[in-house]
C-alpha cells in the first residue's frame, strides 16, 4: 500500500495498475496510443495513488495546448450548430482551436474529462450540458487542476462555474402571454425531455403565465415529449385521443413543435385555423416550415461568441471585470403564421367518440 506522506511517483501507478512505467506514461499523454482496458486500470490508479493531481497541474504548468474542448448532448441537433461556428470563429480570433466532444453526459464522463486534460489535449471546457455528473467537473475545476470551465445553455444546481445562458423561463412565460394576448384561455404545453433543466425552467415560465391570467394548467394538456421531431409526432397522436383539446400549445422546442405539428396535419387538422402553436429556438427552417413557426429566437450566436470569450478569458486569467459569474441573454418573440386571433369553435372541443 503506498505511503500517504510519500510522494506518488510513475513507479507506484504502475504497480497499482499492473502494468509498466512506459504504459502509464503514455496513457497520461497519449491515451488513443494505449489500449482501453489499460488505459481504465492506469487512470484508477492514479487516482487512487493521488498521481493524477501531482502530473496534470504540473503538466498544465508547463505547457498548453491553445486549444477548448466544447462538451455537447447531442451535435445532431441543429440547435447547436450555430453556436458551435460562433464559439469556433471567436476562438480563432483568440488564437486557439475547438475540440468537440458528444454526448459527454455518459457514465464514463470522469474518465473522458481526464484523458482530455491529463494529455493536454485542451487548455479549458465549455459545457453546453446540464446533465453531467457535478462531482467530476468539481474536481477537474478546483487546485491543484484548476481547468477553467464555463457553462453554457445550461446550468447544473449548485454548481459554482460561470455561465452563459438565456432566461428560459422568462421567454416560456413570453410565449404563453402571446396566445393569451390572441384570446386563447384552453393552453396546453408539450414538454422537454424528463430531468433536463431546459424543461423545468420552460414549464415554469408556461405555468406561471397562465397563473398571472387566472387560468387552469390542466395535466392533460402539458404532453410529455422531448427535444425531437419524432417525440412531436407521438404528442400529436397523444393530443388527438384527448377528450377536450386545447386551442393552442407552446411547445419545448421548433423541432418538437414541426413534429407536433405534422402529425396533426395527418389527422386533418390545420395550423392556424383549428390550432396555434408556439415554439422555442427559432432554428433556421422554423421561418420555412408551413405554417412558418412563431417561436421564441434565442440568442444563439452571442451565447456562442460570449461564451467562448469568457472562457479564453478565464484560461488567460484576464481580471474579473472582464469574466462576468452569470451573463443571462434575453429571447425574442418572432410572430409568424402558426398563431392568431382565437376564434371558438365549440365542434374542436366535442369528446373523441
Amino acid at each position: 500500500m503506498t505511503n500517504p506522506r510519500k510522494t506518488p511517483t510513475i513507479q507506484d501507478v504502475a504497480r497499482s495498475a499492473k502494468v509498466s512505467t512506459a504504459t502509464v506514461s503514455r496513457a497520461l499523454s497519449s491515451p488513443d496510443r494505449v489500449s482501453e482496458d489499460a488505459r481504465a486500470r492506469v487512470f484508477q490508479a492514479v487516482e487512487q495513488t493521488g498521481y493524477t493531481l501531482n502530473q496534470a497541474a504540473r503538466s498544465l504548468r508547463q505547457r498548453n495546448s491553445r486549444t477548448i474542448l466544447v462538451a455537447l448532448p447531442d451535435i445532431g441537433n441543429t440547435f447547436f450548430s450555430t453556436i458551435l461556428d460562433a464559439i469556433e470563429r471567436e476562438a480563432v480570433l483568440r488564437g486557439y482551436g475547438v475540440l468537440v466532444a458528444n454526448r459527454f453526459a455518459a457514465h464514463d464522463s470522469g474518465r473522458r474529462l481526464h484523458e482530455y486534460f491529463l494529455s493536454n489535449r485542451a487548455d479549458g471546457l465549455l459545457l453546453l450540458d446540464g446533465s453531467v455528473a457535478l462531482e467530476p467537473l468539481l474536481a477537474l475545476a478546483a487546485p491543484p487542476i484548476g481547468v477553467p470551465l464555463l457553462m453554457a445553455c445550461e446550468d447544473i444546481d449548485h454548481a459554482p462555474f460561470h455561465s452563459v445562458r438565456t432566461d428560459n423561463e422568462f421567454a416560456a412565460e413570453v410565449a404563453t402571454r402571446h396566445l393569451i394576448g390572441l384570446g386563447h384561455r384552453a393552453i396546453g404545453h408539450i414538454r422537454g425531455p424528463v430531468g433536463n433543466v431546459l424543461t423545468a425552467e420552460r414549464e415554469a415560465g408556461y405555468r406561471r403565465a397562465l397563473a398571472l391570467a387566472g387560468l387552469e394548467a390542466r395535466p392533460e394538456w402539458i404532453i410529455p415529449a422531448g427535444f425531437e421531431m419524432r417525440q412531436g409526432l407521438a404528442a400529436a397522436e397523444r393530443f388527438m385521443t384527448l377528450r377536450e383539446r386545447p386551442s393552442a400549445m407552446f411547445a419545448t422546442n421548433d423541432e418538437t413543435a414541426i413534429g407536433f405539428l405534422s402529425g396533426l396535419r395527418q389527422h386533418g387538422l390545420d395550423c392556424p385555423r383549428d390550432i396555434s402553436v408556439v415554439g422555442f429556438d427559432d432554428l433556421a427552417f422554423a421561418a420555412h416550415f408551413w405554417p412558418p413557426l412563431t417561436t421564441m429566437r434565442q440568442p444563439r450566436e452571442a451565447l456562442g461568441r460570449i461564451a467562448a470569450e469568457a472562457l479564453i478569458d478565464l484560461i488567460e486569467g484576464e481580471p474579473r471585470r472582464r469574466v462576468p459569474r452569470h451573463t443571462v441573454l434575453s429571447s425574442e418573440l418572432i410572430v409568424r403564421g402558426s398563431t392568431r386571433v382565437h376564434i371558438a369553435a365549440p365542434e374542436l372541443a366535442e369528446a373523441v367518440l
